[in-house]
């Protein structure tokens, strides 16, 4: 495994485990499969629906809990400072422990200021050993950076071979934010494992190409999350820390991006935004505990 060093000191394993849209009967024995593959860093939610079934899957797993690297994001509907305090501790409860090692704001909507000063008071508080956002454009990311007392220490946002991100990523480096991949598949779209290039560069290097994509991404200093239920697919999507990409390899990778490639989830899409405001008004209006 390799590691990236955040801002705080915290080490981070640079591939990990997603389980978005893996529902919530189904995440204990995902999670333990991955985590008996080799897998040490963990990446859900609270809009997922299964950060019990993480937790459930770590403490069967007997792998000292300090040895497994969890992420969980505040959903936008706790976007202020006391449901986003409260929902923390509703993610410790649900997850089974009492630290999570990473913490993000989902999406940069409602009272999101307000949301990180309740992450930071739970860092400060060692609830979270590092918080972060995902989602951010570049002028959200300088924006929370300027004014944040503990300064992100990753951004989370959709990155692959068509949507590879160099701007956002020079952003991030500049403000010394690991960048993070969600969808680095591009979720399927675009033929991406039949793509002719990824394929030629995977002959290479008798590999796949998945395990091409993912080590593209590692060597171009961005942290992976795959997901998948499949236990062969965890198996190869974590082997890419035998071979490295020569320079010519990284060059064709490169040449994938597409700037007119339209985005998995558009924040700039009037309906897709309205519908998350939406959301976050009627949730926050209900009262009560947190939901997500």
């Amino acid at each position: 495994m390799e590691y990236r060093i955040l801002n705080n000191g915290v080490k981070m394993p640079m591939l990990g485990f997603g389980v978005y849209q893996t529902p919530p009967e189904d995440t204990e024995r995902c999670v333990g499969e991955a985590l008996d593959a080799g897998y040490r860093l963990i990446d859900t939610a609270q809009a997922y629906g299964n950060e019990a079934g993480v937790g459930a899957a770590i403490a069967k797993s007997g792998i000292p809990r300090d040895e497994v690297f969890v992420t969980s994001k505040i959903w936008v509907s706790n976007m202020n400072y006391e449901r986003a305090a409260a929902s923390i501790d509703k993610s410790l409860r649900a997850l089974g422990t009492d630290h999570i090692d990473l913490m993000l704001l989902h999406q940069a909507m409602g009272d999101y200021p307000g949301a990180w000063r309740a992450m930071e008071d739970a860092y400060r508080a060692g609830k979270l050993r590092a918080i972060g956002v995902s989602n951010f454009y570049p002028e959200r990311l300088v924006d929370i950076c300027a004014l944040a007392e503990v300064p992100p220490a990753v951004n989370q946002i959709e990155t692959h071979p068509f949507r590879q991100q160099r701007a956002a990523h020079e952003t991030m480096h500049a403000l010394d934010v690991a960048h993070e991949a969600w969808a680095p598949f591009a979720e399927g779209q675009n033929g991406i494992f039949h793509n002719e290039a990824l394929a030629g560069i995977a002959e290479k290097h008798g590999k796949t190409v998945a395990q091409i994509v993912l080590r593209a991404l590692i060597q171009n200093d961005v942290i992976v999350i795959p997901k998948t239920v499949r236990r062969e697919r965890m198996e190869e999507n974590i082997d890419v820390f035998d071979f490295e990409l020569d320079g010519d390899d990284l060059a064709t990778f490169a040449e994938l991006d597409d700037p007119a490639f339209p985005p998995i989830f558009d924040h700039f899409d009037v309906g897709t935004v309205r519908w998350m405001l939406e959301e976050l008004v009627r949730n926050q209006q209900l009262g009560g505990e947190p939901l997500y």
